[in-house]
């Protein structure tokens, strides 16, 4: 998916979303090191160490992206059980994840009883911005892991993944949400745990995930315009890595004009401020009158593989991770079958009379 030939033009109708992108354990940002700069190309991953692998696919415009975090496994530890903090962190990650995705669900979507009953769930309103941050906060120090800040959920539009609306967990530097999930909505739903404190830094590394924004501007460089012409055609407002570009080093001299006249936005390269391990989780869901799909997910995690004495206490939160997340469908598909064998009976019983006739 990276290297030339390989990506699909936009006016295809469809192309890649996210380049894939392989973080090492205490990097936050998705990582995309270029093969011309040595000593990041360089970079090697040690066994145990959690890893995040980031992609994503479009059609039509319409973007869905995916993050999962696994432990690099070594000859020694294959199909072993996970345990310590790496298993901590999974738990912590994983549960974070699954509580989220349920305080995404618009209040009454799922309410079951009279219709009395239903129009008063639906009366609720959605957990504030603030709660969703103390109940993730809550869950995660049951695992004494932490939340990263100003992890960010998206609301997902047609050529953007940035919408108007966003959620921010931990939120820092007076940055905040806007908005609350609503039925008809497709969202990017991201969470973050360190094992440190969750503090954040930027590293001084060259940024090589952008993005082009819809700010025009009449570039001077020939290079520069010539860059942005393969951006535009190939990636259209999606992020990309300068690995995907035709000429490497030619990208590196041909964005630098790009994002200085804020064409193009790029992506710093941000990790823990401990530089302690951190997963993260990405999930686009849909949400629709039977409550939330998941249009692309990491698998889940095997929990019976982790052991640890740690866990969930608290039973607002154990009471919500019971909750489903959408409407069981399975009785219709029942019923129709149902409908079928009196047709089929009818169709016996004509045969049989027919025969009687004759």
């Amino acid at each position: 998916m990276s290297k030339r030939g390989q990506t699909p033009r936009r006016g295809d109708g469809e192309g890649i979303s996210h380049p894939t992108t392989v973080s090492p354990s205490s990097f936050i940002t998705p990582y995309t090191p270029l093969s011309t700069d040595a000593d990041e190309a360089s970079t090697s991953l040690k066994a145990n160490e959690a890893i995040k692998v980031q992609l994503g696919a479009q059609i039509d415009g319409l973007g869905t992206i995916v993050c999962d975090t696994l432990l690099v496994q070594s000859e020694q530890n294959k199909g072993v059980e996970i345990s310590g903090r790496e298993a901590d962190l999974m738990l912590a990650t994983y549960y974070a994840n699954e509580l989220l995705l349920r305080l995404m669900i618009p209040p009454g979507l799922l309410a079951s009883g009279s219709e009395e009953d239903k129009k008063k769930a639906s009366a609720e309103k959605s957990p504030s911005q603030t709660k969703i941050t103390q109940l993730l906060e809550k869950l995660v120090k049951s695992y004494d892991c932490n939340l990263v800040e100003g992890t960010t959920s998206w609301l997902f539009e047609r050529n953007e993944i940035e919408g108007k609306k966003k959620i921010v967990l931990a939120p820092s530097d007076g940055s905040k949400g806007e908005g609350s999930p609503e039925l008809g909505e497709v969202w990017g739903v991201e969470i973050g745990v360190s094992l440190g404190t969750g503090k954040v830094k930027t590293l001084d590394y060259r940024p090589t995930l952008h993005r082009r924004t819809t700010i025009t501007y009449q570039l001077k460089r020939p290079s520069s315009r010539q860059t942005l012409s393969e951006i535009v055609k190939k990636f259209g407002t999606f992020p990309f890595s300068l690995r995907q570009l035709d000429d490497e080093r030619a990208a590196k001299v041909g964005v630098v004009e790009c994002v200085r006249a804020n064409v193009l936005r790029q992506y710093e390269v941000v990790v823990d401020k401990d530089m302690a391990p951190v997963a993260r989780l990405l999930t686009t869901i849909a949400l629709t009158r039977n409550g939330l799909v998941r249009l692309s997910a990491p698998p889940a995690l095997d929990v019976s593989k982790c052991q640890t004495e740690k866990k969930i206490t608290d039973e607002e939160i154990v009471k919500i991770l019971q909750q489903p997340v959408a409407r069981s469908t399975g009785a219709k598909a029942k019923n129709k079958k149902k409908k079928k064998k009196p047709a089929k009976k009818t169709v016996e019983e004509d045969d049989e009379e027919s025969s009687s006739d004759d």
